[in-house]
């Protein structure tokens, strides 16, 4: 049972531990080739050979959510929280080639509540599933005096591996490449702050409502949209000769921070901001936040998702295959001898 004076500071061990007790078997079934140990004990254990990538390079990353999961409470509705921390940190490693082997994942909250939990570990073992990764392990802490109420936070760490003449570092960008843009499904996971001080704070807007310029969506919904994976139709052009030099992964930053990330010195880019037409929550978010442009363009994706950087001889191939893998890709710019990214309309 757990102790009288440690439930009274606010921590209560018996609630997590039948929280975790019911999630192991949606955590068990995440497990894939390589994973040597059980959920619960202190260390995971992955065998890189029994995964097929003994000798590769290994690619690390940890990322989180940020204040989504405010946006998650007041819905009610926390599994889309999960699968956004997995598909983000996956596209990020993606961005040097590499695909997913397992994660780790950190929740830390106030008080913990076994119905959210339930919910956001779905979540998390969903998209690693959809991503062919192994929930490895994580920890959860109950901390009253550093979260307030039910307050909680959510990131994680991903490890891959990516063979070492496959690794994309953007050396082989060049003046005259094209940027091809993949579509976003939402805000993804980055910008959250600026988007509920617009439409809660500014504009008194509900989740529930439903402004008839999100097109039939609410308020809430369109905040929670799923961050997209982009890993099933770009690793296997990754692995082919197929003119990519270079990969962006749009997050915190926007086009005009993220994609300077993987360009050489002297090199910049034009970036066309009408050739994706982005998710009806961006013009949204401009139109009452009366945002301009370069702000825009600099905090949120602006409906660029994720953009391969192409040799202009290999792009139509690019564009063919990513349109029978189900994506809309354009092109939205190109790359040029300039400073930083240029926006055009």
């Amino acid at each position: 049972m757990t102790s009288k004076r440690y439930q009274e500071a606010g921590v209560d061990i018996d609630a997590m531990t039948v929280a975790l007790g019911k999630a192991k078997e949606e955590i068990k079934a995440t497990r894939t080739p390589g994973v040597l140990s059980e959920i619960g004990l202190f260390g995971g254990l992955f065998d890189p050979s029994e995964a097929g990538v003994e000798g590769e390079c290994l690619v690390a990353s940890t990322d989180g959510v940020g204040t989504k999961v405010r946006v998650a409470a007041l819905m009610g509705r926390f599994e889309t929280v999960g699968q956004c921390l997995i598909n983000h940190c996956v596209n990020d490693i993606l961005v040097q080639g590499a695909r997913p082997l397992f994660f780790l994942d950190y929740i830390g909250t106030g008080k913990l509540n076994p119905e959210w939990f339930a919910q956001v570990v779905h979540g998390l073992a969903l998209a690693c599933k959809e991503n062919g990764c192994a929930l490895l392990g994580g920890e959860t802490a109950e901390m009253p005096g550093i979260y307030q109420g039910n307050d909680f936070e959510l990131v994680g760490t991903i490890i891959g591996a990516v063979p070492k003449n496959k690794i994309l570092d953007g050396t082989k960008v060049k003046s005259g490449d094209l940027l091809v843009g993949l579509p976003s499904s939402g805000l993804h996971t980055n910008g959250y702050s600026l988007a509920r001080k617009i439409l809660f704070e500014e504009c008194g807007y509900q989740v529930e409502d439903c402004p008839v310029e999100l097109e039939g969506a609410s308020i809430g919904e369109a905040l929670l949209a799923v961050h997209k994976s982009y890993l099933h139709p770009v690793l296997p052009l990754l692995r082919k000769e197929c003119g990519i030099h270079a990969c962006a992964h749009i997050t915190g930053g926007g086009v005009l921070d993220n994609l300077p990330r993987v360009l050489p010195q002297g090199l910049g880019a034009r970036v066309q901001t009408t050739a994706l037409a982005p998710v009806p929550i961006f013009p949204f978010l401009m139109q009452k936040g009366k945002l301009d442009r370069q702000e825009a363009w600099r905090v949120f994706n602006m409906g660029v998702g994720f953009i391969l950087i192409v040799d202009k001889d290999k792009v139509s191939q690019v564009m063919v295959a990513l349109r029978k893998q189900g994506e809309r890709p354009e092109l939205i710019g190109s790359i040029e001898e300039r400073d930083g990214v240029l926006l055009e309309d």
